[in-house]
């Protein structure tokens, strides 16, 4: 391949989704501070204008506009940013324990009765963070309720409400205890689904890592076998080339015929080892194939055909424009596989369907063998889960799985109404297409 066409090849690594619990959490902290804010305005309005007592309104409704600016701040961070630390939940939090203190000192101190609201955030904390910021949210509280037995503006009652004082703390306190209770299900339970979530993905990203180790294992076992087998071929290449020659087998059509068959089946058996120390990542990327959807495909058919004479193998392609891609060895491997595995089921008719959308090749192989078995469907794509019944099955879908993940893509594995299956590979054009130069180049 030459440098300007070289340049033109896109590899583009799959990429995991980020982690975004912490984004989540974060968002929900917004949303209940946006509901404090709520309450606050509403509580101070009804507290000032409809029961009469006199509240600094200046001084208390510049605390809600402050937490206007830090939740606004705080989209802008969640629009830019794919996580959030764990810093910025604590100091998030922190913010809406110091804001409530200073409404709290505004409104009576210790005697107001929705002095309880600390605890909402040190529930919220011993959730979102870790030990030792827990106890940081724990103490602070701590502190500020400390603090507001001690400092605060007392109430300013009107005269009606002169000597009621308790029956408004009673009545604040049932009040505070709904709010507290409503808010700790609502929110509590959403962050820890996100925090499960969180869990699900680390595990799949575990289980992901030990299968990755397990196809490290068997490259590096394919590779050596390839190179081991590479000298007792040659020299069966050899001895082949000499037998042709040879007087005694000249003169008899029958011995050179299967002679003949001897060789092709040692170029085939090189071949095979040529695309399994490619697909390992040896003599790869010097001369890349490169090809058009239909082309590429219709030769994998072709191969599989010439391999397989007695089963019948059917291409279809949808009425569409398909682009140039890199030919990848390991994409042919892995439809050379579903193929097999067809074979290997039991089917006597495969159907490969091949479609695109705009960001999509799809490949689709459907047969009319036993199928998969519902605990196969279930465990499809791991190691070792075969329906053959034999050691070692399973191997060829689990390197199927993971070649389709590697390049971005997903696998869908099914059985048809009328009986047989049908797996179906859907590959990035991102990944697969050959990027177009520009006219200036």
């Amino acid at each position: 391949m030459t440098a300007p066409v070289a340049k033109r090849i896109r590899w583009l690594p799959s990429q995991w989704p980020a982690d975004a619990a912490g984004r989540r959490n974060m968002a929900l902290l917004v949303q209940l501070r946006w509901i404090a804010i709520a309450g606050q305005i509403a509580t101070i309005l009804v507290v000032h204008f409809g029961m009469e007592i006199r509240l600094p309104l200046t001084s208390m409704l510049v605390v809600p506009c402050i937490a206007v600016l830090m939740n606004i701040g705080s989209l802008m961070i969640l629009r830019r940013r794919a996580d959030i630390t764990h810093a910025e939940l604590f100091l998030s939090l922190l913010f809406d324990v110091l804001a409530l203190t200073t409404q709290l000192y505004l409104s009576g101190g210790a005697t107001n009765p929705f002095i309880s609201l600390y605890l909402v955030q040190v529930a919220l904390g011993a959730v979102l963070l870790h030990r030792w910021s827990v106890w940081g949210i724990v103490a602070v509280s701590s502190a500020c309720a400390a603090m507001l037995a001690i400092a605060y503006r007392p109430l300013d009652l009107s005269e009606p409400l002169e000597g009621h004082l308790f029956d408004l703390h009673i009545v604040g306190t049932l009040i505070c205890l709904i709010m507290i209770a409503v808010l700790l299900v609502l929110f509590m339970t959403r962050m820890t689904h996100n925090l499960q979530q969180r869990e699900a993905y680390l595990a799949r990203l575990r289980q992901q890592a030990v299968e990755e180790e397990h196809i490290v294992r068997m490259g590096l076992l394919a590779s050596g076998a390839a190179h081991e087998l590479g000298t007792p071929l040659a020299q069966l290449a050899v001895v082949l080339g000499d037998w042709r020659h040879m007087p005694q087998i000249r003169k008899n059509p029958t011995l050179v015929e299967e002679v003949g068959e001897m060789e092709a089946a040692v170029k085939r058996c090189k071949a095979i080892l040529t695309g399994i120390l490619m697909s390992a990542g040896e003599a790869r990327g010097e001369a890349p194939e490169v090809a058009d959807v239909r082309s590429f495909m219709e030769v994998i058919a072709r191969d599989w055909r010439t391999a397989n004479p007695g089963l019948a193998l059917r291409s279809d392609f949808g009425p569409h424009d398909y682009p140039r891609i890199v030919a990848d060895p390991v994409i042919r491997q892995a439809v050379t596989n579903l193929l097999d595995n067809a074979r290997e089921a039991g089917a006597t008719y495969i159907n490969m369907m091949i479609s695109r959308d705009s960001q999509w090749l799809h490949i689709a192989v459907r047969d009319n063998g036993r199928g998969f078995s519902p605990d196969m469907l279930a465990d499809v794509g791991k190691p070792y889960r075969s329906s053959k019944g034999r050691q070692g099955g399973g191997l060829g879908l689990f390197l199927v799985f993971n070649v389709v993940r590697k390049l971005g893509g997903r696998v869908d594995a099914s059985n048809g109404a009328d009986g047989g299956a049908m797996v179906q590979l859907r590959l990035p054009f991102a990944t697969l297409a050959l990027e177009e130069e520009s006219d200036g180049e």
